[in-house]
């Protein structure tokens, strides 16, 4: 009796794990442009609109600040652009679906993962890329991405002296002129660097909880996954 007592108190053994990969090289180069481009972004915008480097107001280091906010804004467009193409050309993982919960699987997996950020459920469901939870933020996500790059492009147009880029003034009207698109392009700026403090935070959240390699994939793309996973999982 006893030993049947401390047979049915043994914890079950963990299941047995292989690495996945999850994250095909262009998903994670463009997180990794979006992600570094932005610290530059803000780090250069908040510049232009209140100079605070030492020399900021003296020589051509304010024109410097502009002509880096400009290129990284480059990087930061076209970033976004190849991952919002890979959506739909790309692999299975990092398609549309994974943001859009267009299946009964991902809709169940997406109210379990609303439970466990209540704290209502002790772990987060199964799934290999996206959860259906952080799917639907990041369209969020590319909505103000858009709104960032439409109205930089509207601000630049100001300044500009190419045509190619004067064109873009006829976006001006639909935020209220210059000043309009300014004060939204700050505003922007604000809700995408909550954004990326609740993502992180997340990530060690998500990361502490499965103990499967969430952080270290999106650096070699790989997550350990359970053997035995269904493959509607997937």
């Amino acid at each position: 009796m006893a030993g049947a007592r401390s047979a049915a108190a043994a914890p079950a053994p963990a299941p047995a794990l292989e690495p996945v990969y999850v994250w095909d090289l262009v998903v994670r180069l463009s997180h990794w442009l979006i992600a570094l481009s932005m610290i530059v972004l803000t780090f250069t915008g908040i510049d232009i609109a209140s100079p605070f480097l030492t020399s900021a107001k003296t020589g051509f280091t304010h024109g410097y600040v502009r002509i880096i906010h400009m290129y990284a804004a480059i990087v930061f467009s076209l970033a976004v652009g190849v991952r919002l193409v890979w959506m739909f050309t790309g692999p299975r993982r990092s398609g549309w679906r994974q943001f859009v919960p267009a299946s009964k699987s991902r809709l169940v997996a997406l109210r379990d993962q609303i439970l466990f950020y209540m704290l209502l459920r002790p772990h987060p469901p199964s799934c290999p890329g996206h959860n259906p939870l952080a799917g639907l933020s990041y369209v969020a996500v590319f909505g103000l991405y858009a709104i960032m790059i439409l109205t930089g492009f509207a601000l630049y147009s100001v300044s500009a002296y190419t045509s190619y880029m004067k064109a873009w003034d006829v976006l001006l009207p639909l935020f209220g002129g210059a000043q309009g698109a300014r004060w939204l392009h700050h505003v922007t700026m604000w809700l995408l660097l909550v954004f990326a403090v609740s993502h992180i935070a997340f990530a060690l959240l998500t990361s502490r909880s499965e103990k499967n390699g969430t952080l270290d994939s999106i650096f070699s793309g790989y997550k350990f996954l359970p053997r035995d996973r269904k493959a509607g999982d997937d």
